[in-house]
Protein backbone atom coordinates (compact mmCIF):
# COMPACT_ATOMS: atom_id res chain seq x y z
CA UNK A 1 0.00 0.00 0.00
CA UNK A 2 1.09 3.57 -0.87
CA UNK A 3 2.68 5.23 1.75
CA UNK A 4 1.05 8.79 0.22
CA UNK A 5 -2.48 6.81 0.04
CA UNK A 6 -2.83 5.07 3.40
CA UNK A 7 -2.10 8.91 4.68
CA UNK A 8 -5.15 10.25 3.08
CA UNK A 9 -7.38 7.68 3.99
CA UNK A 10 -8.93 7.28 6.99
CA UNK A 11 -12.04 4.97 8.34
CA UNK A 12 -15.81 6.00 6.66
CA UNK A 13 -17.33 5.25 9.07
CA UNK A 14 -15.52 6.73 12.15
CA UNK A 15 -12.76 9.44 10.54
CA UNK A 16 -10.32 7.62 12.12
CA UNK A 17 -6.94 6.84 11.23
CA UNK A 18 -6.24 2.82 9.46
CA UNK A 19 -3.53 -0.11 9.73
CA UNK A 20 -2.41 -1.40 6.41
CA UNK A 21 -2.52 -5.42 6.78
CA UNK A 22 -0.25 -6.55 4.24
CA UNK A 23 -0.91 -10.11 4.27
CA UNK A 24 -4.86 -10.02 5.15
CA UNK A 25 -4.82 -7.04 2.16
CA UNK A 26 -7.01 -4.95 4.14
CA UNK A 27 -7.37 -1.89 5.66
CA UNK A 28 -8.36 -2.43 9.82
CA UNK A 29 -10.14 0.27 11.65
CA UNK A 30 -9.91 0.05 15.43
CA UNK A 31 -12.64 2.67 16.20
CA UNK A 32 -15.04 1.14 14.22
CA UNK A 33 -13.81 -2.42 14.56
CA UNK A 34 -14.01 -2.83 10.82
CA UNK A 35 -11.28 -4.52 8.09
CA UNK A 36 -12.22 -2.65 4.66
CA UNK A 37 -10.72 -5.16 2.05
CA UNK A 38 -8.14 -4.17 -0.71
CA UNK A 39 -8.47 -5.68 -4.15
CA UNK A 40 -6.47 -5.39 -6.73
CA UNK A 41 -4.57 -2.31 -4.96
CA UNK A 42 -7.57 -0.63 -4.94
CA UNK A 43 -9.25 -0.35 -0.97
CA UNK A 44 -13.08 -0.66 -1.18
CA UNK A 45 -14.33 1.76 1.29
CA UNK A 46 -17.82 0.50 1.87
CA UNK A 47 -19.47 -0.40 5.54
CA UNK A 48 -21.25 -2.94 3.84
CA UNK A 49 -17.93 -4.65 2.13
CA UNK A 50 -16.29 -4.40 5.41
CA UNK A 51 -16.00 -7.35 7.92
CA UNK A 52 -16.20 -7.04 11.45
CA UNK A 53 -12.95 -7.19 13.54
CA UNK A 54 -12.89 -9.77 17.05
CA UNK A 55 -11.29 -8.58 20.15
CA UNK A 56 -7.89 -10.91 19.22
CA UNK A 57 -7.63 -9.11 15.79
CA UNK A 58 -7.48 -5.48 17.44
CA UNK A 59 -5.18 -6.76 20.12
CA UNK A 60 -2.66 -6.98 17.12
CA UNK A 61 -3.24 -3.47 16.23
CA UNK A 62 -0.42 -1.48 17.57
CA UNK A 63 -1.15 2.74 19.05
Amino acid sequence: MDKQLLDILVCPVTGASLVWREGDQELWSRAARLAYPVRDGIPVMLEEEARPLGDEELAQIRD
